[in-house]
């Protein structure tokens, strides 16, 4: 069962990255959404550091 914590962290890595450039193109809130892309990736690292550490 290791692979449904990779795949959610993929999706959540994924998300923060797409929220990075989302970051460069709008006009309202850019630093809210690059922090948030900033938090996503790091919350997409935590999990497998902390569910698939054998």
């Amino acid at each position: 069962m290791k692979i449904v914590p990779y795949v959610i962290a993929m999706a959540i890595f994924v998300l923060g990255m797409f929220l990075f450039g989302l970051a460069f193109t709008v006009t309202v809130f850019q630093g809210a959404i690059f922090i948030a892309g900033i938090l996503a990736i790091a919350l997409s690292l935590a999990i497998p550091f902390h569910f698939l550490r054998n």
